[in-house]
């Protein structure tokens, strides 16, 4: 088994940083613009929630390779925006970024916000996209990212809805899972679909010390490819794992079938598959 990294976590997310440290984040890492670009459309529902002002300090949880981190930086100039993650190839990437757009606002730690000794009151806006649904213990994170927010400072959230209401996901298990049930862990496993249950987010965030919780459903094209055989690779590289124990004639008819379904939601902006979100609005107690 492979080292960890020298970073603390919680003993329940340690194979999410073997994951998010090993090859799956470093996937991630090497096609950022094509995450980034994939949920782009939430981009402006996300930060007119976030309501980010001048002098705001702003945690962002989960940054992956920090394109909100660096967002909330450019909303903020006379504040500042720190970005966390457990994905040291990604935080590499942010960091460049950063630098490239001389942004010198931001700045970036390898860390596990379950468990971060994050400084009480240091922040006044939590925001995660779409990086919130992988904690081992989801209330004692909130409690502590809760913590590091000053009274009644504003948490946003965007986080799936059920694999049922995304596209997305139905197309590429149907393609390359044919005939299996659809790959969800059961609720309360971390996964990404882990927060899907607005009575569960709600009930997460009240026993973490939130209130004022309001989840609202949206809905956006999200985005895999500038066309057919680039979305077909991206989607391969991204969930190749669920042709695991099928043979090569099997393997074949998935690709080929994923390729089809790529072909179907060909857009004039690339291929698209639909999505659902809950965007999610809370406040620490004063």
């Amino acid at each position: 088994m492979a080292d960890l990294p020298a970073v603390a976590v919680h003993p329940g997310n340690r194979d999410q940083l073997r994951a998010w440290d090993g090859d799956g984040g470093a996937y991630w890492a090497a096609r950022a613009e094509y995450f980034e670009r994939a949920v782009a459309r939430y981009t402006a529902p996300f930060f007119a929630a976030a309501g980010i002002g001048h002098h705001d300090r702003v945690l962002d949880v989960g940054c992956g390779s920090g394109g909100t981190t660096r967002e909330a930086a450019r909303r903020a100039p006379a504040g500042a925006a720190v970005g966390v993650d457990l994905s040291s190839a990604m935080l590499e990437v942010a960091r460049r970024a950063a630098e490239r757009e001389g942004l010198g606002n931001v700045r970036f730690v390898q860390a596990d916000a379950q468990v971060h000794p994050f400084p009480a009151g240091s922040f006044d806006v939590a925001v995660s996209r779409t990086g919130a649904m992988f904690f081992a213990d989801p209330v004692a994170a909130f409690t502590n990212i809760g913590r590091a927010l000053v009274g009644g400072g504003r948490l946003v959230l965007l986080v799936w809805q059920t694999p049922a209401a995304n596209e997305w996901f139905r197309e590429i298990a149907g393609s390359l899972a044919p005939g299996r049930p659809l790959p969800t862990p059961p609720p309360g496993v971390p996964s990404p679909f882990s927060l899907a249950d607005p009575d569960r987010v709600r009930t997460i965030l009240g026993t973490a010390g939130f209130g004022e919780i309001d989840v609202t459903g949206v809905a956006e094209p999200e985005w895999f490819g500038r066309d057919v055989d680039d979305a077909v690779s991206f989607i391969h590289g991204l969930a190749g794992w669920m042709l695991e124990g099928q043979d090569d004639d099997a393997r074949a008819r998935a690709l080929a079938d994923l390729r089809r379904s790529a072909e179907r939601h060909l857009t004039e902006d690339g291929v698209e598959f639909g999505s659902a979100a809950w965007l999610v609005t809370a406040r620490r107690a004063a």
